[in-house]
């Protein structure tokens, strides 16, 4: 915040009680005259003072968290002629208003003339429904409050702009800071909707994994945008700037069991599609609206009931429009959801690192599953040993503390691969000092082509290959094998091959000829 606060207000201060609550006869609500053009003519003056002639729009509100009530909302949340073009297909938290009004080009990092950021003062001073920090950062800020309390914050005394204040029957008092102040940073880092989320969302969306794009462009207010296989950019060209994102799964074809499950009573939202690939309609109903509703929505092709309680509505996961540059400007954040702890986690690991961890459950299809600090790492078959096993359970088992090494990390979908032969040597190399040697094994497997031999004493050391074509004679009858699993033969090691996981064996060269 700028260094010089002031509160500007048409209360007298000798008009407050002990609290300091206002007893004065003014009223709380704008005169749409006089008073009103001091208001904007003190904002005139602090900016002349402070060097803006442009602000920028912060956090933006419609209209049910801005809209205090005092006066009912008018054409275009009072923002009509500033942002001429309105935004299609999105819903306001409030049934009172049009959601088609919703102006374009008011969001998050607009920045606006000082005509028209006066006129948004206007607006919030006759609590017309929308709300809006106006700032230049580190400069200047001006914060309209409840009841006609408006704090103007600057890097410079403007002492000529409180004395002009003054002139205009207004009371400017300086203050330590505005209680409409953004206090940023913080611990969770955001995250953003840069080319890995957008990419990894086209995954997520090809794997049928999420289907439905929440875009809240500003407080109170959203649209939904339906997302299908290569369609993800056409969506990514129509949100609008430092938007709020949430991903959900896709609407149900099952659209009479979505109907169904209506609760008795509460609010929630409601999706449909009318056409396959078309618009998503966005409604909030309850048990007194809902069967209205219902009718319209019993003809669409897919549907959808979310809940609007915070602890319930839990989308998959959420990010924030960067800048153009990629930066993450937006102070504003998302209800973080379990994916998006997982992401601050995954933000710390590299590829390379060891870590250690608690086996969690070992998958039907053979992936082992470790706990890392409260994510499910995963472990492929491959990754679990050098040397051959017969089931997962043979190398680890549930409840064991193991240490890896991460292999790859994936932010959507949320991935981390872990090995763990990786932190140990490839015993199969030793084995590349015996090439030539002679050695005696049991043979573990036979097949048309050949017979496999041990050329480990260990109960799993490493098999080799003996090709049909390398067994003495003795041993070929035709196309048939004459040996059988646990026969001992004498091999010679011919070649190592440990990135193919492969060691050549001859009996024929390993006995002497007859």
């Amino acid at each position: 915040m700028p260094a010089f606060i002031h509160r500007v207000t048409k209360y007298d201060p000798a008009h407050r009680d002990e609290q300091g609550h206002h007893t004065g006869p003014e009223d709380t609500l704008s005169d749409h005259g006089e008073v009103e053009a001091a208001y904007l003519r003190a904002v005139a003056a602090f900016a002349e003072d402070s060097g803006v002639d442009r602000l920028t729009v912060r956090e933006p509100q419609v209209p049910s968290l801005a809209h205090f009530g005092a006066e009912p909302p008018v054409d275009g949340f009072g923002l009509a002629g500033l942002f001429p073009s309105v935004r299609q297909g999105s819903r306001a938290s409030s049934g009172e208003v049009s959601p088609d009004q919703v102006p374009e080009g008011f969001h998050d990092g607009a920045v606006v003339s000082l005509d028209v950021a006066l006129e948004l003062v206007r607006a919030m001073l006759r609590d017309n429904g929308a709300w809006c920090r106006l700032e230049v950062e580190d400069r200047f800020t001006v914060h309209v409050g409840w009841d006609q309390y408006l704090y103007i914050g600057s890097d410079r005394p403007c002492e000529r702009a409180s004395a002009r204040t003054r002139r205009l029957g207004l009371f400017p008092e300086r203050l330590d800071s505005s209680p409409y102040a953004v206090e940023t940073g913080g611990e969770d880092v955001q995250r953003p909707a840069d080319e890995a989320f957008w990419a990894g969302l086209g995954r997520m969306v090809r794997a049928c994994r999420a289907g439905m794009l929440e875009e809240m462009y500003v407080e109170g207010a959203s649209r939904w945008h339906s997302l299908s296989r290569g369609g993800v950019g056409a969506v990514r060209a129509r949100i609008a700037p430092r938007a709020r994102l949430a991903v959900w799964p896709g609407l149900s074809s099952d659209v009479d069991a979505v109907l169904s499950a209506f609760p008795a009573d509460g609010t929630v939202e409601c999706l449909w599609q009318d056409v396959e690939g078309g618009p998503v309609h966005s409604a909030l109903a309850d048990e007194d609206t809902f069967p209205g509703l219902a009718g319209r929505m019993s003809g669409a092709v897919a549907a959808s009931l979310l809940p609007l309680a915070a602890d319930e509505r839990v989308p998959l996961f959420t990010a924030v429009m960067p800048d153009s540059d990629g930066v993450v400007r937006a102070r504003w954040r998302t209800e973080p959801t379990p994916a998006d702890r997982h992401r601050a986690l995954l933000t710390t690991l590299r590829p390379g690192q060891v870590v250690t961890g608690t086996v969690t459950r070992i998958a039907d299809f053979g992936v082992t599953f470790v706990d890392i600090g409260g994510f499910e790492a995963m472990i492929n078959i491959p990754e679990l040993s050098w040397r051959r096993f017969d089931h997962p359970s043979d190398v680890v088992s549930v409840g064991e503390r193991v240490e890896a090494e991460i292999l790859g990390v994936e932010h959507l979908p949320e991935r981390v691969a872990l090995s763990l032969k990786a932190l140990h040597d490839d015993p199969m190399r030793l084995l590349t000092g015996q090439t030539g040697r002679t050695v005696v094994g049991p043979v573990t497997k036979v097949l048309p082509f050949g017979v496999f031999v041990r050329v480990e004493e260990a109960e799993n050391g490493f098999e080799g290959l003996v090709h049909i074509s390398e067994l003495a004679d003795e041993h070929v009858d035709g196309a048939d094998i004459a040996v059988q699993v646990g026969d001992f033969l004498p091999v010679k090691i011919l070649d190592v091959d440990p990135p193919r996981r492969r060691i050549a064996l001859s009996h024929r060269q390993a006995v002497p000829e007859a």
